[in-house]
């Protein structure tokens, strides 16, 4: 895995939209957090573009990525929020540049597109982590400010956990962490871009809003695409509003039911991507290692940065 280098005080992050727009208070707010923890927020007009679907057309976001990624005065890329047009970038993007000036990206939902490919085919290692909207723009409340600092720096040895998080399954195990919003790694499957982790992977896997039979039938069809039998740990996120209205069933209840015959730690309830409260940074592209017990946690054995 190549590894950019870690971030240090003053640096610049260049904040830019992928997939959809926020509000620009929302903007604004998000830069200013940025800001106080000492890092120099740079962007160029087009985040404020808007299309049918998406922040602009997927040309403008491409270029806009690629001219961010590739001025050496930028250290990090974060974006503006999910929403909706992440995976139109794949095609248009230069992975040649990508690899020559590594940077870290810093994004979740949607933009799990890019995770997954800047990892898997770029092989770069990045952040599941806040975006602007909604996480940065409300400080404290939106995110855990130690884990992504922790991580821009260094990480090894950082232990994340929380209160919330259960096994489902017991043990113990190592191995590279990769992953995201579950809808965006299903839907790559059958392109040239599909989520296809190495043998022995972590597998984060996270979702908002999404009932627990769907939530069934897309970790039936990473199983059936050979992609569960590649991992050696699943790592669930919280899965907010993802129970049945009644709460007869949950989305815990399929996720268990799913993975009762997977061999290793299956891990449930990890407030990262969406999640009710503030969110835990990732490291992807990582080594990891998985505890069930006592307490369920995740501890970074290698540094997402050099």
């Amino acid at each position: 895995m190549i590894r950019p280098r870690a971030l240090r005080h003053g640096d610049a992050i260049a904040v830019v939209a992928p997939a959809s727009h926020c509000p620009r208070e929302e903007f604004d707010r998000g830069v200013a957090e940025i800001a106080r923890l000492g890092f120099l927020p740079v962007f160029s007009h087009d985040v404020f573009a808007r299309g049918t679907f998406s922040a602009g057309s997927a040309e403008m976001r491409a270029t806009d990525f690629m001219r961010a990624w590739t001025d050496p005065s930028v250290a990090a890329l974060v974006a503006v929020r999910g929403g909706y047009g992440s995976v139109q970038l794949l095609p248009l993007l230069d992975a040649a540049a990508i690899r020559r000036t590594p940077k870290l990206f810093i994004g979740y939902s949607d933009t799990t597109s890019l995770l997954s490919w800047l990892t898997l085919q770029c092989g770069l290692t990045a952040l599941h982590g806040p975006m602007v909207d909604r996480r940065l723009a409300r400080g404290e409340d939106g995110y855990d400010a130690a884990s992504l600092m922790a991580l821009l720096h260094d990480g090894v040895n950082l232990r994340l956990t929380a209160p919330q998080v259960a096994a489902l399954r017991e043990g113990e195990c190592a191995g590279r962490m990769y992953g995201g919003t579950l809808t965006q790694l299903v839907a790559s499957l059958g392109t040239p871009y599909a989520f296809l982790p190495p043998s022995g992977a972590v597998l984060f896997l996270e979702d908002v809003n999404e009932r627990p039979y769907k939530i069934d039938r897309m970790l039936t069809q990473l199983r059936l695409a050979g992609v569960l039998e590649r991992a050696a740990a699943l790592v669930f996120g919280e899965m907010p509003g993802c129970d049945e209205p009644d709460g007869e069933i949950t989305a815990r209840d399929a996720i268990a039911a799913a993975t009762r015959d997977f061999p290793g730690p299956v891990l449930f309830g990890f407030p990262s991507g969406h999640t009710r409260g503030p969110m835990v940074t990732l490291p992807l592209g990582v080594q990891v290692r998985v505890i069930a017990s006592p307490q369920p946690a995740l501890i970074v054995e290698e540094a997402p940065v050099g």
